[in-house]
């Protein structure tokens, strides 16, 4: 976890976000890499009867109200690792102690996050908050799955410890296989670890009494612990039995059924991006 990504939008979860990349990079002395995307706008094409194109003032109006975005992300960005005793130096070689970077590009939609992100250890975002147009669902899918990284989401409230007590929120699937594969430097350092499994949560595949087996081939003890369902969701057993735990981080796979049919019929990955109080390391 030497390289973190933090993509960047102003949003009343920013502190969080830069609070959570922070305790990242002290446990791992990594490079924090501040990310703005600047939407690109320079014509607007308007179906209907025949085209139209936006004008030249509503153009100039929206790119003075990005770079003054930009701006305010920019020293925000730099006013806390200032104040965090972080160096702004670039990040060019590994260093014993976190350092942190800026880059700032114009590009259209989420490409930036996608590719950038690529090139990265660890990519840290916000959690999606209801009734707030940010931290956008955009930036968490882009980061989810066109970077083939890893992906940490911050809470909305920032943590005071990560990766102390993991739970390791099992379900059967590749996905959370991935993600565990991910989270090892996590897991090798935590106190405890618990492979937690929810009835009516799991697909075809190994049991949480497995996963054990193989962490500790791994060198690493863990508790298994599967919970019945109790009239709960799976994503309500798995939230309510990792704060019963007291957990500081949650690995997760994401999506294991479908965006669209999570959308529809709800599922656990939903569930824990709407309500998920702890910092959650999710892979797809």
């Amino acid at each position: 976890m030497r390289t973190i990504l933090v993509p960047l939008e102003e949003s009343d979860v920013l502190p969080s976000i830069l609070e959570t990349a922070l305790q990242v990079a002290q446990r791992f002395n990594s490079y924090i890499e501040g990310l703005y995307e600047q939407p690109s706008l320079t014509e607007v094409v308007v179906a209907g009867e025949g085209l139209g194109v936006t004008p030249p003032d509503l153009v100039e109006t929206f790119q003075r109200q990005e770079r003054e975005r930009a701006e305010r992300a920019h020293e925000l960005f730099e006013a806390f690792m200032k104040e965090k005793g972080v160096p702004l130096d670039g990040g060019a070689a590994p260093q014993d102690h976190p350092t942190a970077g800026w880059v700032e590009e114009e590009i259209p939609g989420r490409d930036l996050v996608g590719s950038r992100g690529r090139l990265f250890d660890l990519i840290v975002v916000g959690r999606p908050v209801r009734g707030s147009a940010t931290p956008t669902m955009s930036l968490l899918e882009a980061a989810l799955f066109e970077t083939g990284r890893p992906v940490l989401i911050a809470p909305p409230k920032a943590p005071n410890r990560i990766g102390a007590n993991v739970v390791i929120a099992w379900n059967g699937s590749d996905e959370t296989a991935r993600a565990i594969t991910f989270a090892m430097p996590f897991i090798q350092g935590a106190d405890k670890v618990t492979v937690l499994s929810v009835e009516n949560g799991m697909v075809p595949g190994p049991s949480a009494a497995d996963v054990t087996i193989h962490l500790g081939r791994n060198g690493i003890d863990a508790e298994a612990i599967e919970v019945p369902g109790d009239g709960r969701s799976p994503g309500e057993a798995t939230l309510g039995e990792a704060q019963k735990l007291g957990c500081d981080l949650m690995i997760k796979g994401a999506y294991t059924h479908s965006r669209l049919r999570q959308m529809i019929f709800g599922g656990i990955t939903s569930h824990i991006l709407d309500a998920a109080e702890v910092p959650v390391l999710m892979a797809h």
